[in-house]
């Protein structure tokens, strides 16, 4: 028996999605460029997932841009919304806890002359909507923030961006990493006021190397802002070069597949406070969020002489459990997330991300449970 509980790194891909890439590379494998019946086939596919991805937004398929992942898609949004607004001001506002790939833009931006403004988290990995009030200036041009932390699972308040930009005057443009979000509680691009939205495949049981920007063609963007690579028409010369079809179609059934929000939502919950529970059993154990964290994310200290990543490699050799010490995309590196928190080095050194999907059951939970009491047990504090 095992426990996957890493769904923040990446999700099973469903039968849906397996279905729709293996469909894509047996039959309608045609180029999606071409004018022939085989490449038309392609390019169909191509629009239904794009629909899909915009209805589940609430945007028209046109303002979708496919790309390479999360990653791609951030830095597509952070650069070219600096271009388009550059001569508007040099203020960023975003968050010390982001994805790096949207710190590693921010901070590329900053050695480029821009003035970045990295608000702090409190202990459990929250921004106050006041700490964004003060933060936006007339001067600012861009606010990047993450819908919800892949780390801790913190809720940031991005339904408040659009008001302190007005408030401030400021001509800046609304940026959104909606990557451990999609798929997990409703978004409307419209009612948030984004203008640009990042979105990813395989955190929702796609697959990996697919991503989508939503752009608001209301912004009046254009691909001479955006685009960062050259040699084609496709995706509105933003991103082009051929369409990985597959890839997107795959995505796209990953999309039709999810369950009603509120029902899989009350499902997490759930399971996430019989984890709590169950975890407090743990003498020593503390929890690195609060409960109005994503019910999706629990990160957690545990009591023991040996370090996050010798852990989670002791879980997964001996127990079958799967969980991670941070961001799969820092690869061992220290959490810029919880030390940005203000965490001692001890839990910085020993904690761990259990992460949940919809596939997950209470047993899962009891797997984890029962291995960490015996993993302590072996291995107590020096």
């Amino acid at each position: 028996m095992t426990a996957y509980l890493d769904n923040s790194a990446t999700t099973k891909p469903c039968d849906e999605c397996v279905s729709a890439v293996t469909n894509m590379l047996t039959n309608d494998w045609g180029n999606p460029s071409s004018l022939h019946n085989l490449g038309i086939d392609a390019m169909k596919q191509i629009i239904i997932s794009r629909t899909a991805i915009a209805q589940s937004l609430g945007v028209s398929r046109e303002e979708i841009i496919f790309t390479s992942g999360g990653t791609e898609a951030n830095n597509i949004a952070l650069f070219g919304a600096v271009k388009a607004k550059k001569r508007l001001g040099k203020r960023i506002v975003t968050t010390a806890i982001e994805h790096e790939s949207v710190l590693q833009s921010a901070q590329q931006l900053e050695r480029e002359g821009f003035e970045v403004i990295y608000l702090m988290p409190d202990k459990f990995g929250n921004i106050t909507k006041q700490q964004l009030f003060d933060a936006v200036n007339s001067d600012t041009i861009l606010v990047s923030m993450m819908y919800v932390n892949n780390e801790v699972g913190s809720v940031m308040p991005v339904d408040q961006i659009k008001r302190a930009v007005k408030r401030a005057g400021a001509p800046a443009l609304i940026h959104i990493d909606c990557v451990q979000a999609y798929g997990k509680m409703p978004i409307n691009a419209k009612k948030i006021g984004a203008d640009l939205i990042t979105v990813s495949a395989h955190k929702i049981h796609g697959p990996k190397g697919v991503g989508a920007l939503y752009v608001n063609k209301e912004a009046n963007l254009t691909d001479q802002n955006f685009a960062r690579i050259f040699g084609g028409e496709q995706e509105k010369r933003i991103r082009p070069g051929t369409e990985s079809a597959p890839l997107i179609a795959g995505f796209g059934s990953a999309v039709n597949a999810l369950p009603e929000y509120n029902l899989q939502k009350n499902e997490i919950t759930r399971l996430n406070t019989y984890a709590r529970e169950r975890l407090s059993e743990i003498n020593g154990v503390r929890f690195n969020n609060d409960e109005n964290a994503s019910p999706y994310i629990i990160n957690i200290y545990v009591p023991t002489f040996m370090r996050s990543q010798t852990i989670l490699q002791e879980l997964s050799a001996n127990y079958g459990v799967y969980v991670s010490n941070g961001s799969a995309c820092a690869k061992g590196k220290k959490s810029h997330v919880l030390t940005a928190m203000g965490v001692d080095d001890d839990t910085l050194d020993k904690s761990i991300r259990i992460s949940f999907s919809r596939y997950n059951t209470k047993a899962d939970v009891d797997l984890l449970v029962d291995a960490l009491k015996e993993l302590i047990e072996k291995h107590p504090m020096e």
